[in-house]
């Protein structure tokens, strides 16, 4: 029995040290998403807290409140694609830049500032006064800003959508708007040197249409 004392004394500290080094990443990790570090500490705290558990049921048929299951360390390496002294194979970068364009054809501007209106006098409470929408490129805004800010907001009978292209790049750091002037059109579009351009997709939305019309005759 003593030396059951002492394994079960000993699976004690395992959680307590493994439990102070879960806490220490995660502090390091300062809420970083899916850190590396922060798994493993917490797949050790997982398993020294399920042995402990498991010699406290066999020694004296009592139970912890914890509820976990064994994780097998090796699953836990593969979570991120390497584990301690592995190099990950993955070459792509963390950041992914995704730029669009898509322009648009205003077939009556009165129509698309009255759209635009309408969309502001929604998203003003009712005690307040609505400014005017003043110019083609405000209404634009407006409808985006009303809607989710996707170029699906502006899937709307007052515009008409011409060609468009999206670029997908890896790069090494995500955007820093913070560093560009407000009204820089092309700072925050412009690729820096290390930039890799996976692919480009061109957007033609009549093509269809226009092929359908040439099969017709």
């Amino acid at each position: 029995m003593t030396d059951q004392h002492g394994e079960l004394d000993a699976a004690l500290e395992r959680v307590i040290d493994a439990a102070r080094a879960h806490l220490a990443a995660v502090r390091a990790a300062q809420g970083r998403i899916d850190d590396d570090a922060v798994w493993q500490a917490y797949v050790a705290l997982n398993n020294a807290s399920f042995a402990y558990d498991e010699q406290l049921l066999d020694a004296f048929g009592e139970v912890t409140p914890w509820d976990v299951e064994s994780i097998d360390p090796d699953e836990a390496d593969e979570r991120f694609g390497g584990g301690e002294g592995v190099e990950a194979t993955d070459p792509h970068p963390r950041v992914i830049s995704v730029r669009q364009r898509r322009d648009y054809r205003v077939p009556s501007v009165a129509a698309l500032i009255r759209a635009a209106e309408a969309a502001r006098r929604e998203g003003t409470p009712e005690e307040d006064e609505t400014a005017p929408v003043e110019g083609v490129g405000e209404a634009v805004l407006e409808l985006l800003q009303s809607g989710d800010g996707s170029l699906s907001a502006l899937d709307v009978p007052e515009l008409e959508p011409l060609d468009g292209v999206v670029m997908v790049s890896e790069v090494g750091t995500p955007v820093d708007l913070e560093s560009f002037d407000d009204d820089d059109p092309v700072g925050p579009f412009q690729p820096a040197a290390d930039d890799r351009l996976v692919g480009r997709l061109d957007e033609h939305p009549f093509l269809e249409l226009d092929e359908e019309h040439d099969h017709a005759h």
